[in-house]
C-alpha cells in the first residue's frame, strides 16, 4: 500500500473551529492521482468552511431568545463560499460548472443548502437553549446529503480514532483504521502530513484521502478533561488534550 505524503499548503484553522485539519500538496505525483489529491482537499476544505460558518453562529444558534436566526440554506451557501475563497484563494463560483470538480462542489454547496434549510425549526425554535446543532452533527448530515448526489462518484466521511466515534455510522472502516493507528497516532507522522492511497473499496478501484484534524481549544469543552464527565450534549468526555488526534475527514473518489 502507497501513500502521497503532503506537505507545505496551510489552511488557516479559524479559532472557533472545533477541529483544526492542515491540508497541503504533494510533491511531484502522477498527473490523475494530483487531481484526484486536489479534488479531494477542495471537497474537505468547502466542508471545513461550513463547519466553521456553523461553529462561529453558535451562540447565536442556541440564543432562545431570537427567533429568526437569519441563517437560510443560500445565506449559510453564501458564508462558506466566502470563507472557502479566503482558505484556499479560490472562489467556487469560478470552478467550471461542467467539470468534474466543479459538479462534486456544486452538489455539496446544495447538501450544505439542504441541510440547512431541512433545519430551520430546529435553528429558529424559540424559547429553546441549545439546539443540538453543534458542527459535527451539521457536517454528518452535510455528507449523508452529499452522497444522496454524488455516492457513485465520491464518498466523504467525518470519521474518528474508533474509541472517540459517537455515533456508529462515523466508524472508520478497515483502512481508515489502519492508517489512524499505523500513521495519524504515531509520533513519526507529522501533523501536516496528508494520506492517500489507491486500494479498491467495496469492490471497486478508488483512489482515498485522509486527512487528519486535531483538537483545539474550542473542541475540550466537549472533548477535554475531566474524563468522563457528561458534556453539553449528553456524551462522556473524551479526556483528550490540545493537539491530540480528534477526528480524520476522509475522501474516497472512485474511478
Amino acid at each position: 500500500m502507497g501513500s502521497s505524503r503532503v506537505a507545505g499548503f496551510r489552511i488557516a484553522a479559524a479559532a472557533a473551529i472545533c477541529l483544526a485539519v492542515i491540508a497541503a500538496w504533494p510533491v511531484a505525483p502522477a498527473p490523475a492521482a494530483e487531481e484526484d489529491l486536489d479534488t479531494a482537499l477542495m471537497l474537505a476544505n468547502l466542508l471545513r468552511a461550513a463547519r466553521s460558518v456553523i461553529s462561529s453562529n453558535q451562540t447565536l444558534i442556541n440564543d432562545p431568545n431570537v427567533a429568526d436566526k437569519g441563517l437560510s440554506g443560500d445565506v449559510v451557501v453564501a458564508k462558506t463560499a466566502a470563507q472557502f475563497t479566503k482558505q484556499t484563494g479560490t472562489d467556487p463560483g469560478t470552478i467550471d460548472p461542467q467539470s468534474r470538480l466543479g459538479r462534486l462542489i456544486g452538489a455539496e454547496l446544495d447538501a450544505i443548502r439542504q441541510v440547512m434549510d431541512e433545519n430551520q425549526d430546529t435553528i429558529n425554535e424559540p424559547g429553546v437553549g441549545f439546539k443540538g446543532f453543534v458542527p459535527a452533527v451539521f457536517a454528518r448530515r452535510v455528507t449523508e446529503a452529499f452522497q444522496s448526489r454524488a455516492g457513485e462518484e465520491v464518498d466523504i466521511k467525518v470519521t474518528a480514532p474508533p474509541e472517540l466515534v459517537r455515533n456508529r455510522k462515523a466508524r472508520p472502516d478497515a483502512l481508515e483504521t489502519q492508517v489512524i493507528r499505523e500513521k495519524f497516532m504515531t509520533p513519526a507522522w507529522p501533523q501536516d502530513q496528508v494520506f492517500s492511497t489507491h486500494a479498491e473499496r467495496d469492490g471497486r478501484s478508488a483512489y482515498r484521502v485522509m486527512v487528519p484534524e486535531y483538537y483545539t481549544a474550542g473542541c475540550l469543552s466537549c472533548h477535554g478533561e475531566p474524563k468522563g464527565e457528561i458534556d453539553i450534549t449528553g456524551y462522556p468526555k473524551e479526556g483528550g488534550k490540545l493537539g491530540d488526534l480528534g477526528g480524520v475527514i476522509s475522501i474516497t473518489l472512485y474511478r
